[in-house]
């Protein structure tokens, strides 16, 4: 969404801020809304080789967005599934089984965080980072395998946190909610004369839930399918920043449990059964201006994932199960930018990473049985190159490529193509063409557990392959409103989803011969006087199976999105809404049925001086709707949340 990036409009931007933001034409804001993340260099929206978005500390605040799932549902061609445990990001159509959302490559402030064992980029509350400590979102839809290699397959997802100079001093946060929903934070924020700045943060979450009823399980023997007390959330996050002339080094780790009460996966229905995510990661970034015409870039990074699940599971005597895996790698990334060429901008790099652990692990308690005890290594090495070069005539080109070898899938070759024209001063016209890949984890590959609930391994599954080309149409309409129209053309090759194999009634991750998808993307926003802000899209999409000409299935073939925000009483109050709409969706048997979403937030910095207040309401007119199921579930579809309050004051000392 439309919004500078200045420290003022960080946590405790006040009203004089909001004002300053509405006083800012179109073209200010382009000016400072650039992005690095689509070509590793600094570049506007409207040069990016794809139909970029950002979203800002700003859009954060005033909507009320508590994970980085509740920012990203609200933009254009993505949406959002949940099964009562994790939250899953689709695009454009896809959104398959079993996928931990590893066809997304998300990154903080430039590191990967997908891990090794599943390559999962976590978007819940199972997430690293606060959102009260986000700058900025950046999201770069379709294949991004010509700069990142695996992973950025449907679009790149860069999260870029706070400097100490936007925080300013000492900082906490208190909210809370219903259903128990609790969360504090304590953050301190400085910035020297010397250059130097520092952010250190630590944030504590909890939420109960609620008692929930599935039909499915509705027996006296299954406490008449209510889960009792297995709703409940724990969480906590450590963050710190320490920035220094050229060298950045940043920190991280988070831990969440959280009650799994579907009865996912055979466990016993109504049964103390939870999953466990623990996350850390260092990184280390030294970036250098050599002269005017050349800059180098290097990074080093270490990350580690644990996961635990435990679960009761039938049989003679019912068996405590525990699952889990322990993910551990480290890497570095050296680019150099030259710009000393006429007309050219041009990005040559390297990057490596080992993957140390890539362990998984299954096992009965009481007495103990060993089911799984599977360890793996890997390694993987890619070498990009990328030239924005401008053309007569108003055109330019874009053009990537990228080599990746990996000790599992061998190698892969990745284009990017972009020729852009800018027709007036207001008129962009991009034509896309690119491909992807995503190698299969080793949780596809290689893990197997017998019995209820189990599952075989796959080693010979391929990496998944996209072929896409885009047309996109950028126009501003005055100095504060612009529109976009994006039209795509996916084909994925060998596309891996979480099958039931029928031999064996066990599950299995398969490649699919092909999936297609087309689609229509339709974008505006518009910034009017006096602070008022309103953003709305429009997608249509048909995914397809490419051999049955089946609809995928949790594939949506309409989306509508609308965020306003409003002043009111002379800009004390800031009203934010958001309407997100998502139509029909099948599951393996049944649909799950459309549904439109409103979410309210009221903010305001006048009510206590130092302090920013806020009241939201998600779901606000209490509508019941499902997201689909996949196989390992014993329902068709998941029942969703439904009305909740959430009340937050952030102060500043």
């Amino acid at each position: 969404m439309l919004g500078p990036v200045d420290p003022k409009l960080g946590a405790l931007a006040s009203e004089s801020d909001s004002a300053a933001l509405a006083s800012l034409s179109l073209e200010q804001l382009m000016d400072v809304s650039v992005i690095t993340t689509a070509s590793k260099f600094q570049q506007s929206i409207s040069d990016a080789p794809s139909a970029a978005v950002v979203l800002t500390a700003q859009d954060i605040k005033e909507f009320g967005w508590r994970t980085l799932a509740d920012a990203l549902a609200s933009l254009p061609g993505l949406y959002v599934s949940n099964d009562r445990n994790y939250s899953y990001l689709g695009a454009r159509g896809f959104l398959r089984p079993g996928d931990y959302d590893s066809r997304f490559l998300l990154m903080i402030d430039g590191y990967r965080t997908n891990d090794a064992v599943y390559d999962e980029a976590t978007i819940g509350t199972e997430g690293l980072i606060d959102m009260d400590l986000v700058e900025r979102i950046e999201y770069v839809p379709g294949p991004g395998s010509a700069v990142y290699g695996s992973n950025a397959f449907f679009g790149v997802v860069n999260v870029i946190t706070k400097k100490g100079s936007a925080i300013n001093g000492a900082q906490t946060a208190v909210a809370a909610g219903s259903y128990g929903e609790k969360k504090a934070r304590a953050t301190y924020g400085w910035h020297g004369q010397n250059g130097a700045d520092i952010v250190l943060s630590a944030t504590s979450y909890i939420r109960d839930g609620q008692d929930l009823f599935y039909p499915e399980f509705n027996t006296p023997q299954q406490n008449n399918g209510v889960a009792h007390d297995l709703d409940y959330d724990r969480a906590q996050n450590f963050f710190a920043k320490v920035t220094y002339g050229d060298f950045t080094v940043s920190a991280a780790h988070s831990n969440r449990t959280k009650g799994v009460p579907t009865g996912s996966f055979g466990a016993i229905f109504n049964t103390p059964n939870s999953t466990n995510d623990a996350q850390s990661f260092i990184n280390a970034v030294f970036a250098h201006q050599i002269n005017s015409g050349l800059a180098v870039s290097t990074q080093a990074y270490w990350g580690r994932y644990d996961y635990q699940g435990v679960g009761i599971y039938p049989g003679d005597i019912p068996t405590t199960n525990v699952d889990g895996d322990h993910a551990l790698w480290y890497g570095g990334d050296a680019h150099v930018t030259v710009t000393s060429i006429s007309k050219q901008k041009i990005v040559v790099g390297l990057d490596f990473q080992r993957d140390a652990r890539r362990d998984q692990y299954n096992y009965n308690l009481n007495p103990y049985v060993s089911l799984l005890d599977d360890k793996r290594s890997s390694n993987r090495t890619g070498a990009y190159f990328e030239d924005e070069i401008q053309l007569p005539a108003n055109f330019a080109l874009n053009a990537g490529l990228r080599y990746d070898w990996d000790s599992v899938t061998a190698s892969n070759v990745n284009p990017r193509l972009a020729l852009i024209y800018k027709l007036t001063s207001r008129d962009t016209v991009k034509l896309i063409y690119g491909t992807a890949y995503r190698a299969p984890n080793a949780y596809e590959l290689y893990y197997t557990v017998p019995g209820s609930g189990g599952q075989l391994p796959n080693p010979d599954l391929k990496p998944e392959h996209i072929t896409t080309t885009e047309l996109v149409l950028d126009h501003a309409f005055s100095d504060s409103g612009r529109a976009t129209l994006s039209l795509f053309r996916y084909s994925v090759k060998n596309l891996i989803s979480l099958e039931t194999d029928p031999a064996s009634g066990l599950l299995i991750y398969q490649n699919l011969d092909q999936a297609k998808a087309t689609g229509v993307e339709l974008a505006t926003e518009q910034l009017f006087g006096d602070g008022y802000r309103v953003r709305a899209s429009y997608s249509w999409q048909l995914a397809k199976d490419g051999q049955t000409g089946a609809i995928l299935q949790n594939s949506p073939r309409h989306l509508v999105k609308l965020n306003a925000v409003a002043p009111l009483f002379h800009n004390a109050v800031r009203f934010g809404t958001e309407l997100q709409c998502v139509s029909s969706r099948l599951s393996e048997s049944s649909t799950s049925g459309g549904y439109c979403l409103a979410n309210l937030t009221v903010t305001s910095s006048r009510v206590i001086p130092r302090a920013i207040v806020s009241l939201s309401v998600y779901n606000a007119f209490n509508k019941r709707y499902s997201d689909p199921a996949g196989p390992a579930f014993v329902q068709q579809a998941i029942e969703q949340q439904s009305r909740t309050l959430y009340a937050k004051l952030v102060y500043g000392f």
